[in-house]
């Protein structure tokens, strides 16, 4: 019988299937069996040991040392790498779950994320990784042989890098497996986990993940087919649901709510803007008018500083003209509607002031955002004015989150449904490890059958007749792997033919003995890389 030379157990694969329990735990190489194995030490607990395939000629003798290997790796240690495939996790902390302090600590720049995606590889139960960074989340995406190794490995990596204790990681961190990652990240790229609902920043960052990991080894297929399929799912919800649309904040209802009580005849580009304030909702505020189409506003400040830091911010053709705070007054006789969001603890337009302010064509807004008023409560007892106050926007931003959480609704659908589909087009993936080792079996067959074969058909046989003998037999093979191979491919878009395919799989799996060989292929992998 024909035996391959014995799988040479490196420090580095002894490490990988040491007993972690056990650090003075050696090894030294043990004889061949009689069924061909090169046991491994074993301890007390556990005993492992790393099955010799027959390269070349197949016997009776063969088949049951390979069904008596397989026995023994199915009582081994290492059989939790063969029960079950690899897991997706994600080990995670955002906004909802951790301190800007904490994040800020843990964040990886967009240029180390491929640093960082070959470190983690390198951990001995990490096969694929994605980093998902922003300033409001550090997520790691990883596919991992052993789910609690695999966590523990990484987390232990990030306090590494950041400083933090692998304690106080623990107590901020989530932790997600397999279908509640693609549901995790799905919502993520649809704007549903995002602070503000539906926003489309989110979108653009995870398809940065995807740009990034092009061509990096261990951004591999299982991952990237995660992301790009997010990908779709927050394009997909944004066009059907429109989620993005509509008042997501305080300042961007006010703006909705002074151009819906605007004439019809006024529009947010011919209306006169007056912001009085240039604070972070006052930014807002111009912000939301230049979305809706303002290009010239007046903006009041104590100072000029910050409406110039704003000016900078805008597109080309948006005019932002500074006043000062004493210059109030006269700027609120030339505009259609005046938004207040100052700090001021005392009202800046009196009943007495305003009146004193020219009439407008249909009637002046003051939409005053500020708590205490900016506002006070009389002015609204002026002909030609109106006033509303935060406790008028409840209406809006009410009717627009009930919106919003309806439109949740229907992007949870569409991530439903995404899922579903994500999940058997990476159950098709299953196969793929048994197509290829099946065809290196018949390959090794081939091979050892042309060589034994050619010295019984004469030395003068020339490059044209071997030739022709090896296409013959390949010829000959390929006809009878048809039928197997045809019932090992799937899309993953049929349920039940996804069930027979991997039911079809674990029975070749079987025949052929190659759980074995996709196990020592996996050890494999994670040696070459350390």
């Amino acid at each position: 019988m024909a035996v391959s030379s014995a799988f040479v157990v490196t420090p580095k694969l002894e490490k990988l299937l040491s007993n972690h329990h056990n650090p003075t735990y050696s090894y030294s190489p043990a004889p061949l069996d009689v069924i061909g194995i090169r046991a491994l030490p074993m301890n007390n607990r556990n005993k492992r040991g790393l099955i010799q395939r027959a390269r070349c000629e197949i016997s009776p003798f063969n088949k049951a040392a390979s069904i008596s290997a397989l026995e023994q790796l199915k009582t081994s240690a290492i059989d939790r790498y063969t029960k079950e495939r690899s897991s997706i996790v994600v080990i995670g902390l955002s906004i909802h779950t951790a301190p800007v302090e904490m994040r800020e600590k843990l964040a990886i720049p967009e240029d180390e994320w491929p640093r960082a995606i070959a470190e983690l590889c390198g951990l001995n139960h990490i096969e694929e990784v994605a980093v998902l960074s922003t300033c409001n989340r550090m997520e790691i995406y990883v596919l991992a042989l052993s789910q609690h190794r695999g966590v523990k490995e990484v987390t232990e990596w990030m306090s590494k890098t950041s400083g933090i204790p692998v304690s106080e990681i623990c107590q901020h961190r989530f932790l997600l497996y397999n279908k509640d990652v693609t549901q995790h990240i799905f919502e993520v790229s649809a704007g549903l986990d995002s602070l503000v609902l539906g926003e489309g920043q989110i979108l653009a960052q995870v398809k940065q993940v995807v740009k990034v990991g092009q061509g990096v080894n261990g951004f591999g297929r299982n991952i990237s087919g995660l992301f790009k399929h997010a990908i779709t799912v927050g394009k997909r919800v944004r066009t059907e649901t429109n989620i993005a649309a509509g008042a997501v904040s305080v300042s961007s209802a006010a703006v909705e709510l002074a151009l819906m009580k605007l004439p019809e005849s006024s529009h947010a580009s011919s209306a006169r803007m007056l912001v009085v304030g240039a604070g972070k909702m006052g930014k807002l505020v111009i912000k939301h008018l230049v979305a809706k189409g303002c290009t010239k506003m007046v903006v009041v400040n104590r100072s000029e500083e910050k409406v110039a830091a704003i000016r900078n911010e805008m597109p080309p053709g948006v005019e932002i003209i500074y006043k000062p705070l004493d210059e109030m007054l006269s700027c609120a006789a030339e505009a259609d509607v005046v938004f207040t969001s100052t700090a001021s603890e005392t009202p800046l337009f009196l009943k007495e002031q305003v009146e004193t302010l020219p009439p407008v064509r249909d009637a002046r807004l003051f939409v005053d955002i500020s708590v205490p008023r900016n506002v006070g409560s009389c002015v609204a007892e002026i002909d030609g004015t109106r006033v509303f106050n935060v406790d008028d926007l409840k209406e809006v931003v009410a009717a627009n989150k009930e919106d919003r959480v309806r439109k949740a609704m229907e992007a949870q659908a569409i991530i439903t449904d995404e899922s579903k589909h994500f999940e058997a087009w990476r159950d098709s993936l299953e196969t793929v490890p048994t197509i290829k080792k099946l065809r290196g079996y018949t390959e090794r067959i081939i091979a050892a059958e042309i060589e034994k074969s050619l010295p019984k058909m004469g030395i003068d046989m020339n490059k044209k007749m071997r030739k022709t003998v090896d296409d013959l037999i390949r010829g000959i093979v390929n006809k009878l792997l048809h039928g197997p191979m045809q019932h090992l491919r799937c899309d993953g878009s049929d349920s039940r033919t996804l069930s027979e395919t991997l039911e079809n799989m674990q029975a070749l799996n079987r025949m052929y003995g190659l759980d074995a060989e996709i196990l020592e292929e996996k050890i494999r992998a994670k040696v070459e890389k350390k």
